[in-house]
């Protein structure tokens, strides 16, 4: 259900920024956010953007799936490998797909490379803290604990997208969409991981 909810927003935005109908709210959005910029906020949105990049989840992905492997948990480990991957691999996709050119970046910083439409950090981010956090909270009874985890993870995805929106990186419907992109890939992983389950306990001899 999450699933289908997150892909008809993502459908839905698609179409208004092909259109060009998302123009005025990404402009305001910006705007808005770069009126409050001061170096410390700068400082701090380039180390969250920073969290959220290639250059950081690479090693720690890796250092993730060797903790895993050690706690004998291979079949996370593949899981994390799957969704982290397949979600990298969807935005180039989506970005080819759509050839959104980006937005003038802010604070003289250089524009990077490659399409707008979705946000590589949002989408990168949300599978891969999400899916770290669902992990870790299927691992502890205690649902305060639990919640923690999801919270912590929840900021942290959104921190990093407003990072790239505040430093000129992105449009906020570019985080948005990145945002839905991941929810359904992730979702969908996690329908076809419980499908698997209950397939094998039903043809178990």
């Amino acid at each position: 259900m999450t699933a289908a909810a997150a892909l008809l927003f993502f459908a839905w935005l698609a179409n208004e920024i092909l259109k060009g109908d998302t123009r005025q709210f990404d402009d305001a959005i910006r705007t808005l956010l770069h009126q409050h910029a001061n170096p410390a906020l700068t400082a701090a949105m380039r180390a969250a953007s920073f969290v959220g990049s290639p250059v950081f989840l690479v090693p720690l992905g890796i250092l993730v799936v060797v903790l895993y492997v050690r706690q004998r948990r291979p079949v996370t480990a593949r899981l994390f490998v799957l969704t982290v991957i397949g979600g990298e691999l969807l935005d180039q996709v989506l970005k080819l797909a759509f050839h959104r050119t980006r937005p003038p970046a802010f604070f003289g910083l250089a524009q990077p490379l490659g399409y707008s439409f979705p946000s590589g950090h949002a989408l990168a981010a949300c599978a891969f803290y999400g899916v770290l956090a669902a992990f870790a909270a299927a691992r502890t009874e205690s649902p305060a604990r639990r919640w923690t985890y999801r919270v912590a993870a929840g900021l942290l995805i959104a921190l990093i997208g407003v990072s790239r929106i505040y430093l000129g990186m992105h449009y906020p419907s570019d985080v948005l969409g990145g945002y839905a992109a991941a929810m359904v890939w992730v979702f969908t992983v996690a329908s076809a991981r419980r499908w698997m389950r209950r397939s094998r306990a039903t043809f178990r001899p």
